[in-house]
């Protein structure tokens, strides 16, 4: 643990206060904005070809203004790489393909069997798609590296565990407000629970599937957005990606997304340091499941 707040100190001091003043700045009206007009709740009711390229367009947004705020320091532009340039477009056009386009299988006669074994197929299938995707794109532009952030070797695990009990009491706090409750756990939000009961196979099933999300999550942001850049950006890659990260988070309560900037940059400096998304996707995994546990004694309780 001491390491972990050593690497998050030094990012500190050298860190350039201004561009993160601006950044901060910046994430800080794209929220308000999302919040106070509704944004993403208007994207979900355009088509998937809408709502594909507008995600493309907030993504390249959120990720391109705090690069262009590091590679434009004392009025000259820094030179990057064309490859930079080209996975800086790649980048927001993958995430906004996961974002957009859902998967409806026929699975079932029953309408509401296939709308839960769709969901539940969902995450892995996306999962595999989205590793899929990134090793295409590691084998084309940094197959002389590890394949973004896949370390066990030399990882120390007590560190994150602990940083998972530091999340106890936050998302006890947060499993008593309504925005929360409203949103977790996600399984009851679904008519089929509602028809067949809360069956626990039901619930285990789909629980273990949507744990899947946060191995390419971690593996596109920690990973690809922190591993890749940084090559060429070194730690400046850690804001920008943590920008990107909070957009992805406007459908979710308002205190979710701000802490999402801020714990983006933390797990991103882990991943900068240790070469690895793993401690990461045991954090962000842990904290998810412990948000659906919340959610359901909270909606036990509170409501």
């Amino acid at each position: 643990m001491k390491l972990i707040i050593n690497n998050l100190v030094r990012y500190g001091q050298e860190l350039d206060k201004r561009v993160f003043l601006i950044v901060c700045c910046f994430i800080s009206l794209f929220i308000y904005m999302n919040y106070s007009f509704g944004i993403s709740q208007a994207i979900h009711h355009f088509n998937e070809i809408g709502q594909y390229f507008t995600w493309v367009g907030i993504f390249c947004v959120a990720f391109g203004f705090p690069y262009g705020l590091t590679l434009y320091r004392n009025g000259e532009i820094k030179k990057v790489n064309r490859n930079f340039i080209i996975l800086l477009l790649i980048a927001p056009a993958l995430f906004a393909w996961k974002m957009s386009f859902d998967i409806n299988l026929p699975v079932s006669s029953d309408k509401l069997q296939n709308v839960y074994w769709n969901q539940v197929l969902y995450w892995p299938i996306k999962m595999v798609m989205m590793i899929f995707s990134l090793f295409l794109i590691w084998r084309l532009f940094d197959r002389d590296t590890e394949f973004y952030g896949i370390k066990v070797r030399g990882l120390k695990w007590k560190p994150y565990g602990m940083m998972l009990l530091f999340m106890v009491p936050l998302i006890v706090i947060a499993s008593t407000q309504p925005d929360f409750l409203k949103m977790y756990p996600k399984l009851k939000n679904m008519d089929f629970m509602s028809a067949h009961g809360h069956a626990g196979w039901y619930r285990i099933l789909y629980e273990l599937a949507y744990g899947t999300d946060f191995i390419s999550i971690e593996l596109f942001f920690r990973g690809f957005l922190v591993l890749a850049f940084a090559k060429w950006v070194g730690k400046d890659a850690i804001l920008p990606m943590a920008c990107f990260y909070c957009t992805i988070h406007f459908g979710k309560p308002l205190g979710e997304c701000i802490s999402s900037f801020f714990g983006g940059i933390i797990l991103g400096i882990v991943s900068y340091h240790t070469r690895s998304v793993l401690g990461g996707l045991m954090v962000h995994l842990g904290i998810a499941w412990m948000m659906e546990l919340g959610g359901i004694l909270g909606n036990t309780y509170f409501t």
